[in-house]
């Protein structure tokens, strides 16, 4: 089955380009990515519960979730910092897995109209080296965020069905 999210990533390059197209609106798909009772929605999947701790959607704010399994245990803990945010049109902001061999990385997302109910998700992710970027590609890196993806179109699509 072919993924829906696209993952680029050229040869010798330290950045990834994801893309994803959703049948929602872009502020829909922003808003799933700011407020934290929809990111914990889409983001939670029967492996593991997202928990966010902190969400400032605003410039310089900060950002942090875990993730538990169904047992309760903290899988893991990511953090960041937003260093810029511009409502239903893009955020840049710094990821980080607490206790993860990868170095925080810089993350460039871009809400884009295609018509008004149709939109497009593109990320950049830079890594601090071409290794640590090929090292995070061999990993089931596509069809998770792929997945993830999925269950941001059915959370956000019945909530626009309302």
């Amino acid at each position: 089955m072919e993924l829906k999210t696209k993952i680029h990533a050229e040869e010798e390059k330290y950045d990834v380009r994801i893309t994803r197209d959703f049948d929602l609106p872009a502020d829909l798909v922003f808003r799933a990515h700011v407020e934290p009772e929809l990111f914990e929605q889409w983001m939670s999947h029967e492996y593991g519960t997202v928990k966010v701790i902190k969400f400032e959607a605003k410039r310089h704010g900060g950002w942090a979730f875990e993730t538990a399994g169904p047992d309760g245990s903290i899988l893991f803990r990511a953090n960041g910092t937003i260093h810029d945010l511009v409502p239903d049109k893009k955020i840049t902001r710094t990821f980080e897995m607490d206790g993860s061999p990868f170095d925080v990385q810089l993350e460039f997302l871009e809400f884009e109209e295609i018509t008004s109910e149709t939109s497009r998700l593109t990320m950049q992710s830079i890594y601090r080296s071409v290794e640590l970027r090929d090292q995070m590609l061999k990993l089931p890196f596509a069809a998770g965020l792929s997945m993830a993806h999925d269950r941001l179109q059915n959370v956000i699509g019945e909530l626009n069905r309302r």
